[in-house]
């Protein structure tokens, strides 16, 4: 399983391991606001967690724990993976904080090498991304990868806003 990292984050494939932090982020109303609406339940992280380790055997990627080199703390997470999960569709890019970590960009850090092991390991054509409509952290945080702003479609149950770029807008980029 690939480890990515940057600055201050560590990228560690999830794991069994992760659940403590998992579930203490995911059980936070604000980070799951725009996600399920509610938190997460402990059944609902370790289902989650299963579901990611068998999508890390069959694709070879699927979702990281984002863990703080400097307190060793699970402090968000973030994923490539197919959108709508279904691998007939172009590869995702998503993430998530824990609350008292927004704003100091760990997401757009995080981003940076998730797309980057899209882009160059993965050799993907396009990156998407999508957020709920309101959620305007996580749009700046596309926006600021260097995404562009597609409009509104219906993803994961809702209607959300989608983001992509393609890979000339990455090799340009960096």
């Amino acid at each position: 399983m690939t480890i990515l990292t940057t600055a201050r984050l560590r990228l560690e494939a999830i794991s069994d391991h992760h659940f403590d932090g998992l579930f203490k982020m995911n059980s936070q109303p604000e980070v799951m606001q725009y996600i399920t609406g509610k938190p997460e339940t402990p059944a609902k992280t370790r289902a989650m967690i299963e579901r990611v380790k068998a999508r890390w055997i069959e694709y070879g990627f699927s979702w990281w724990s984002f863990i703080e080199t400097d307190s060793d703390e699970i402090i968000g997470a973030g994923c490539i993976q197919h959108l709508g999960r279904d691998p007939a569709n172009p590869l995702e890019i998503g993430w998530r904080l824990r609350k008292d970590k927004w704003g100091l960009g760990y997401a757009s850090e995080a981003a940076q090498a998730m797309a980057a092991f899209a882009f160059d390991k993965l050799e993907a054509d396009s990156l998407y991304a999508v957020c709920h409509q309101d959620n305007h952290g996580s749009a700046h945080v596309m926006k600021k990868l260097g995404m562009q702003y597609r409009g509104i479609e219906r993803w994961y149950e809702m209607d959300t806003a989608v983001w992509s770029m393609d890979k000339a807008a990455w090799v340009t980029k960096v």
